[in-house]
């Protein structure tokens, strides 16, 4: 903004964002959260408490994680607002495979990278535009208006099978299938050491990490119960093993959170593999290089089974690894002795 400009009014800063608000002394005390939605007006304080959670609120002495902080009279409060959505994305020919389709659902394999839906930061060239162009405006409507026909998610690098509804008997039947676990669902993850014993179960309260919003974490205290359940099919050592998991519960980041808490994150993960694993020291060059330089987390999910939402017949796909981690797969076998 030039020097000689006027500052941006309130209602300007909420259009344009951060917006910045310091608290007077008749302000201080209140929830945190319950001060900038009085002051903005135009914000609810359920959507101020989501922001906060998703890491766009800082004070005077860095980032606030807590709705409920209370408010000092002469701090300033920077709150970063995301640019708006469009209520109603629009359809763009991206191709994608299509592993089945009917009058009621698509099964595809979702490649690693796109994203499944608009949000802030990829606001199109996703999944859900690609959808919008395959089916037409007939998709429009099923399900959630910015979420068409989207019944369950994968991450942007998560690569495999995904399902999603064409009608709204399907909408409605497969999202009570993923709610309650009414199906099956395989993951083939590429992890670090050999966990002990090789077949299990690990079960662990997730929630938001404190210090890092966009990461989970196992919970001490509170969380969301989560279960998920592993064997171990292929080992190198104890450097390495090819794992199948399998969610008895379906929270955000699951798998890559529960394996990391057990000390055996998944390759190439960027936000639960901060360091270089020790399992990586026994490992010789050129292959460690090819592990600590995989782009993304080695992570797939190889098979769905479900009803079918209007016969009720049972359905099963699976997805080939993807060709980086079977080329990473084929250098692993030629170059690391089996265990």
């Amino acid at each position: 903004m030039p020097a000689n400009s006027e500052p941006l009014s309130l209602a300007e800063q909420v259009a344009h964002g951060p917006i910045r608000i310091t608290a007077t002394a008749e302000q201080a005390g209140q929830r945190v959260d319950r001060f900038l939605a009085d002051t903005l007006g135009t914000v609810s304080r359920s959507r101020v408490k989501t922001l906060i959670d998703d890491g766009r609120l800082r004070g005077d002495i860095g980032p606030i994680t807590q709705p409920a902080e209370p408010v000092r009279a002469g701090s300033t409060y920077i709150l970063d607002l995301p640019v708006p959505i469009p209520a109603t994305p629009r359809p763009q020919p991206i191709p994608f495979p299509i592993l089945y389709e009917d009058a009621d659902l698509i099964v595809l394999d979702k490649p690693a990278g796109l994203v499944v839906h608009p949000a802030p930061g990829n606001l199109d060239g996703t999944l859900v535009n690609a959808l919008l162009a395959h089916c037409g405006p007939g998709l429009t409507g099923i399900g959630a208006e910015r979420r068409p026909g989207i019944v369950h998610r994968l991450d942007k690098d998560t690569s495999g099978v995904m399902v999603v509804a064409k009608t709204q008997l399907a909408n409605d039947a497969l999202t009570v299938a993923f709610a309650t676990r009414d199906l099956d669902r395989a993951y083939t993850a590429m992890v670090w050491g050999l966990p002990q014993p090789l077949s299990g179960e690990i079960e662990a309260a997730i929630a938001r990490d404190k210090r890092d919003r966009k990461r989970m974490a196992v919970a001490d205290q509170g969380g969301k119960f989560a279960l998920t359940r592993y064997r171990t099919m292929r080992a190198w050592q104890t450097s390495l093993a090819l794992l199948e998991c399998r969610l008895a519960t379906g929270r955000t980041h699951q798998i890559r959170v529960h394996l990391a808490s057990t000390g055996h994150p998944v390759v190439g993960d960027p936000l639960y593999l901060r360091r270089i694993p020790a399992a990586a020291k026994a490992i010789g060059q050129p292959l460690r290089g090819q592990l600590l330089d995989f782009p993304r987390q080695a992570l797939h999910a190889a098979s769905l089974g479900f009803k079918h939402p209007r016969s009720g017949r049972p359905m099963r796909f699976e997805a080939a690894l993807p060709t980086d981690m079977a080329a990473l797969l084929d250098d692993i076998e030629a170059q690391l002795p089996g265990g």
